[in-house]
């Protein structure tokens, strides 16, 4: 019963989590239309990152993990490790170069403006290191789903 409680939370929070990242570029991309808007959709998608996602992404790893200890599931098993160094990869990236380039996106937006040559650069560097995350992070899915023999 526990298992199945873990496995529900685990599945609730990757939906909250991956969901959200997953509406970032279409908040960003109508904001672009009505740049007016553009600062009030940055905040909001810091906060959606600050109050859902993350917080989200926490609940998974440790619900995974809880999971791999009652079932038991080695971590050595090779779906399970490479959706370990992923996640790893996926946060350090998170919190070590995207967090701090969206920090940065929105300071120029707010001092210098749309049109500086900095927020284009800060902007297009965020889009990028968003979808190497959220590439990432797709493939984590994937293999939690599919269970995929990778090696051995």
């Amino acid at each position: 019963m526990w298992f199945l409680v873990l496995q529900w939370l685990h599945v609730l929070a990757a939906i909250a989590a991956v969901g959200a990242n997953l509406t970032y570029g279409v908040w960003t991309a109508r904001a672009g239309r009505e740049p007016e808007v553009l600062p009030f959709v940055l905040r909001t998608i810091s906060l959606i990152d600050r109050r859902l996602a993350n917080p989200c992404y926490i609940v998974v790893l440790v619900t995974g993990l809880l999971m791999a200890l009652i079932a038991p599931i080695p971590l050595t098993t090779p779906w399970l490790l490479t959706a370990v160094v992923l996640y790893t990869a996926a946060a350090l990236m998170g919190i070590l170069v995207y967090a701090p380039a969206a920090r940065k996106q929105r300071q120029i937006l707010e001092t210098i403006g749309i049109g500086a040559p900095q927020y284009k650069d800060i902007s297009d560097r965020t889009t990028l290191l968003g979808v190497v995350v959220t590439v990432d992070v797709l493939i984590i899915v994937f293999l939690m789903v599919v269970k995929p023999p990778l090696w051995g």
